[in-house]
């Protein structure tokens, strides 16, 4: 199999590995922004996982004159009103880490029971040419169930937490191959994959 390389517009090391093996699996490889350190951050400012995808990426693009790849997801959990939604990473405030995260997703979800701790994960997926316009955007959820206390050491985030139904075993839990199957990430990019390899197809 040749690999086709593709920027990614991540600075989480953990997600671009995640993605990184998803891409692989069909003929690309990944490059992280951060192999680039003259690019800034990007401003997720959006007002939807969607925009912030589409914003990461187009930046990018333009600023390296590359295709790139931008990604934005996050957890939304119904009893808080979709919340941390868009914030799912600084939901902590500044400094946020993904232990402060679910200390205050657990906090915030004190006395709420299990029968109305429902949540989804949501991910979206962006593709921009080196013009900064937007060729792909795909979008897709997993739906779970918030735990009271962590179980399993894989995955990032809310991961730990955010129980499975059907497998009665959380993201942090779960393999990577199952993961990689049933995911909000994976279902996303099991619909960007094939119209990304359309447009590779027409170089």
């Amino acid at each position: 199999m040749s690999f086709r390389t593709i920027v990614l517009a991540s600075r989480n090391r953990k997600k671009t590995k995640e993605i990184s093996e998803i891409l692989a699996a069909v003929g690309f490889s990944v490059i992280p922004v951060t192999d680039f350190p003259d690019v800034p951050d990007v401003d997720e400012d959006g007002l939807s996982f969607a925009e912030n995808a589409a914003k990461k990426a187009s930046q990018v693009a333009r600023q390296l004159n590359q295709w790139v790849i931008g990604e934005d997801s996050g957890l939304m959990v119904d009893a808080l009103n979709g919340a941390p939604g868009i914030y799912s990473a600084r939901y902590s405030g500044a400094g946020a880490t993904d232990e402060k995260n679910n200390a205050k997703l657990l906090m915030e979800l004190t006395g709420i029971p299990d029968d109305k701790r429902g949540a989804g994960y949501i991910c979206s997926v962006a593709l921009s040419n080196p013009d900064g316009e937007i060729r792909i955007a795909c979008e897709d959820t997993c739906r779970g169930r918030i735990l009271h206390e962590a179980n399993g050491a894989g995955g990032f985030g809310y991961d730990p937490y955010f129980l499975i139904p059907e497998y009665h075993l959380t993201f942090g839990q779960l393999s990577s191959v199952v993961k990689h199957r049933l995911s909000h990430r994976a279902r996303a990019f099991a619909k960007f994959i094939p119209l990304l390899q359309d447009i590779w197809g027409e170089f």
